[in-house]
């Protein structure tokens, strides 16, 4: 009798054990390349102005953030930034080296964890906004501080710029090292109105908010010294000088360590003793007006408002070297002592920071009708700013102590009505610089822009064939061929 055969194992088993491990391997496959992908992966912005992009400045102090920040972002799914909020937040997660923990809460819709959030920081919570905090220090920033609306008074006023990322990285800075600055705003001199005097105020508090300093009123005539817990003056705009006893305040005041003083410049004001303290530091006004004039078919024609630049070389006005600036109102021009002996052997640098465009000059008859320039007045370059830094050392490193000054020839830059946004960044810019700021400074705001694409009933017909009957035609002509096909096996 033949040996047997053995007995082969039933075909479809075969095919069963094949394709339950191809099953295997293609879920391991999957599951190691999303991980690879979770944690190795590249991010293009592909937006026209590069909206999703942190700045150089933000990206250093995030690679050197020495402590945990908790970033909760407060923020009902209506509001018109949440989108952007949450994207600008997701490029701090990722480049924090995990110091950086985000959550997001809703309100209206996460209402337990909302309230828990609201018993542990005894915040109210009353509108959308972005909490941040490192241990116990906190700081919230409210959604009108993350945007800058359109002038006017409507209710419905429309964002013309997003100020997310200046505003959450100086928040950062303020909670991970625990202390506000304070700038003191000096009143009671005047202004060239109470409107102005108004504004002014307001913008300081508005950059406070948002650059994380806190501005408190000061006036001269009634302390005996500038308080010791000053990071800085304000003299925004001054009608009226100074007494003796204030110039006195001031000097002692400027001659400490670390000391930041903030001065724009009333043209039409009176301060000579004032005049007198800048121009012993190395800045002098020169009391005449930066002006244009010239003689048209309508008659003479004469321009107060100046159109000026900013210096290529200062390190704290990089980012906005691209950019002009105009300057409303009157302003005068400053002689700048950058080359004086006397200056440099006391440590001070004297730098021009702003000059105007070479078809103004400085007129001292700027009264008559058709001003010309003559032997009195003065020829570009004309100068309208200036920085002063007293203790200034080769060495950055060792530059921490050093007092500094920002003079401005004008004193309508903070105007609510006419204020631009690159007037906002130059007072950022020097108020972050008198602060010993400058690794924050750059922070870049982004415009907000409307898009509309205009098309012809002709291209709106041959959307509609290609989305509405080719692409999905398309889909159903390939589902019955693979179905004809496997009919035909």
């Amino acid at each position: 009798m033949p040996a047997s055969k053995p007995r082969e194992m039933p075909k479809r088993y075969g095919i069963g054990l094949n394709v339950f491990l191809q099953l295997l391997l293609a879920l391991a496959l999957f599951v190691g390349i999303n991980r690879l992908n979770y944690r190795h992966y590249w991010r293009w912005d592909l937006s026209p102005s590069q909206d999703y992009t942190l700045s150089a400045a933000t990206l250093n102090y995030l690679s050197n953030l020495s402590r945990d920040v908790q970033i909760y972002i407060v923020f009902g799914r209506d509001s018109k930034v949440y989108g952007e909020v949450q994207s600008l937040l997701e490029e701090y997660r990722l480049h924090g080296r995990q110091r950086v923990k985000l959550r997001s809460i809703d309100p209206v819709r996460d209402i337990e964890r909302a309230e828990q959030l609201k018993a542990d920081t005894g915040l109210s919570l009353a509108q959308n906004g972005v909490l941040l905090r490192c241990d116990n220090n906190k700081r919230f920033i409210t959604e009108e501080e993350l945007v800058v609306r359109e002038t006017g008074t409507s209710t419905n006023r429309q964002i013309t710029e997003f100020r997310g990322e200046d505003a959450i990285t100086s928040a950062m800075v303020s909670v991970v090292e625990g202390r506000v600055r304070r700038f003191y705003y000096v009143v009671g001199k005047g202004s060239r109105s109470d409107a102005a005097l108004s504004d002014a105020y307001n913008a300081a508090i508005e950059l406070g908010k948002q650059q994380n300093f806190e501005v408190t009123q000061i006036n001269l005539s009634e302390v005996n010294q500038i308080p010791s817990d000053a990071d800085g003056m304000l003299l925004l705009g001054p009608r009226y000088d100074l007494s003796e006893g204030e110039i006195a305040m001031l000097d002692e005041y400027w001659k400490r360590p670390r000391a930041g003083l903030f001065i724009m410049l009333d043209p039409g004001g009176e301060a000579t003793r004032l005049n007198a303290f800048l121009a012993l530091n190395g800045v002098r006004p020169r009391r005449d007006r930066v002006i244009v004039a010239e003689s048209t078919s309508t008659g003479a024609k004469k321009e107060f408002s100046v159109q000026a630049e900013f210096m290529k070389d200062i390190p704290f006005l990089r980012h906005l070297v691209a950019s002009s600036i105009m300057l409303g109102g009157q302003s005068e021009s400053l002689e700048i002592r950058a080359q004086d002996q006397a200056l440099k052997d006391q440590a001070m640098s004297v730098q021009p920071l702003m000059r105007a465009s070479p078809r103004f000059w400085g007129e001292t008859q700027y009264l008559e009708e058709l001003p010309v320039v003559d032997e009195e007045d003065t020829v570009p370059p004309i100068y309208l700013a200036a920085s002063i830094e007293r203790g200034a050392v080769l060495d950055a490193s060792e530059r921490a102590d050093s007092s500094r000054m920002v003079v401005v020839a004008n004193s309508t830059l903070l105007d609510k009505q006419t204020m631009m946004a690159v007037s906002r960044d130059f007072v950022a810019a020097g108020l972050n610089w008198l602060m010993n700021r400058e690794k924050l400074i750059g922070t870049p705001s982004k415009t907000k822009r409307s898009y509309r694409i205009q098309l012809t009933s002709r291209q709106h017909e041959l959307i509609f064939w290609i989305t509405s009957i080719t692409l999905p035609g398309m889909v159903l002509g390939l589902g019955f061929m693979i179905w004809a096909g496997r009919r035909a096996a």
